[in-house]
């Protein structure tokens, strides 16, 4: 929090915890790619690249490496974790440029962007808190009032049973609302149960757009809040009046349909990441693409702001 504080008071640009966020993605994925532990599970070691290389110096068959057991991390996880890469980068990259002008200054022109991820990450995080609640609660109603699952409420909420393995005993859910909304871990668990992943990719889906379309009103992005900011810093888009109305009729044809979008976008990168085994999460990816794609637009206003100082009150500086 301190460090936050710091960046945040001037001594930096954007926000320290993102910088941490986007830290800690990128150590597990350098983590499940080289990490040079014990052997592990099926006698190689834990990091997918170290396993791939044992695996060929060993003659063993190239499969074992590319899908291991467990949730071991793989070299198809691997190669997903960059094709989702490329897919955030891309869609993050993907936009709808409305032509604006600057009153004061006739010669002025630009284009105000709307992203095609225009609430960016924050429908998965809402999402992800919100089952993260549903497992807790959950947990402990089973843990103190139905550890024999007799009781029927209760089983709608979670049902859970105890495993033992390798001498440690784990509890996992096997039914109710927690069974759902908690992302198979791998393509095995997927096989065993695929309605349990189509189930789970609808609630996450269905619930991003639902974040999406809220966080409009209360993250003030809504078509009038834009509106107003873009008149109050005295742009206008050519051919309409200088006023907040017909600026605001012309956004509600694009920002709540890519709210829409972006939300069922999301959900499914999130969701279906998972199900391969993607290093650091399907989520830790879209929130480290989306941090680093900040900090590029925070470095461009900076210049902008510093080529026009007109521009400062748009820009939010």
């Amino acid at each position: 929090m301190l460090l936050d504080e710091l960046i945040q008071k001037g001594w930096g640009i954007g926000s320290g915890i993102s910088l941490f966020i986007m830290a800690g993605v990128a150590q597990n994925i350098l983590w499940d790619s080289i990490a040079p532990t014990p052997p592990v599970g099926d006698g190689k070691s834990y990091g997918a690249l170290i396993a791939l290389s044992q695996t060929v110096l060993g003659g063993q068959p190239l499969w074992d490496a590319i899908v291991r057991e467990g949730n071991l991390p793989s070299v198809l996880g691997f190669l997903i974790t960059i094709v989702v890469f490329l897919v955030v980068i891309y869609f993050e990259g993907v936009r709808v440029e409305l032509p604006i002008a600057y009153a004061g200054y006739r010669g002025f022109r630009g284009r105000y962007p709307i992203k095609l991820l225009y609430v960016s990450n924050l429908p998965v995080i809402f999402a992800a808190a919100l089952f993260a609640n549903v497992y807790f609660f959950s947990q402990l109603l089973w843990s103190n009032y139905n550890r024999n699952n007799a009781n029927f409420w209760f089983n709608l909420l979670g049902k859970y049973q105890s495993v033992t393995e390798n001498g440690q005993t784990r509890i996992e859910p096997v039914g109710g609302l927690v069974y759902y909304v908690i992302a198979p871990q791998n393509l095995s668990d997927v096989g065993a149960d695929p309605t349990r992943a189509v189930i789970f990719t609808g609630i996450m889906v269905a619930f991003c757009v639902v974040f999406s379309i809220t966080w409009l009103e209360v993250g003030g992005l809504g078509p009038r809040t834009v509106a107003k900011q873009l008149v109050d810093s005295g742009m206008q888009i050519p051919g309409f009046r200088r006023s907040q109305k017909p600026i605001e009729l012309l956004l509600k044809r694009y920002i709540p349909v890519v709210a829409v979008l972006g939300g069922v976008i999301v959900g499914l990168i999130s969701s279906v990441a998972d199900f391969f085994g993607v290093f650091g999460s399907g989520m830790g990816v879209l929130l480290s693409v989306g941090i680093l794609y900040q900090y590029y637009q925070l470095l461009m206003q900076e210049r902008v702001a510093e080529m026009y100082p007109a521009l400062r009150g748009l820009l939010g500086g």
